[in-house]
């Protein structure tokens, strides 16, 4: 089992996505790569602890490779825009990967490299060490299974849900 850290702006959106994707075996949102202790929500939202929403994804590599989770992490936002995502404006809102070791560095940084080609734009997903991954409170936890009817996931998570399954259908599930 592997374990990668990632985040695509609201944590929402990569659960949704990984929670429906063959081979993951948990996944849990939370922040990670600030300066403060004891994050939570309404004080990362507030933009000034440096943590990002992410989301860590645990997967089984021999059942869906890493290179699909790290495609669906760049087909599941843009990774082109600097501390945005949509209206999620800020730092806590950045592409970002977090790495445990040097070989997950390297196969970041390779990642990147694979998805640059396929936008216009230089991609500028930061890569990090990790710190201290901190869950967030239960209520973020397979948002869109709970919540499916709510606006965000209607109108922001759905499309991206649509892009996941156009490009990765064999490794969602219905």
């Amino acid at each position: 089992m592997k374990t990668f850290i990632l985040g695509a702006g609201c944590f929402w959106c990569l659960d949704a996505i990984y929670q429906k994707t063959k081979g993951v075996s948990d996944v849990v949102s939370g922040y990670t790569g600030g300066r403060t202790a004891d994050p939570d929500y309404e004080s990362v939202s507030a933009g000034g602890t440096g943590h990002a929403e992410v989301v860590a994804v645990t997967f089984d590599e021999t059942q869906v490779p890493e290179e699909v989770i790290l495609g669906l992490f760049f087909t599941g936002h843009d990774p082109t825009t600097l501390n945005r995502q949509g209206y999620d404006v800020g730092t806590q809102y950045r592409s970002s990967m977090f790495y445990s070791d040097d070989e997950q560095k390297r196969i970041f940084g390779k990642a990147i490299e694979k998805a640059q080609p396929l936008w216009e734009h230089p991609i500028v997903t930061e890569i990090s060490p990790l710190s201290v991954f901190h869950p967030a409170e239960e209520y973020h936890q397979n948002f869109y299974a709970k919540h499916p009817e709510q606006g965000y996931c209607q109108v922001i998570i759905n499309p991206k849900l649509a892009k996941a399954r156009k490009y990765y259908s064999a490794w969602l599930l219905p």
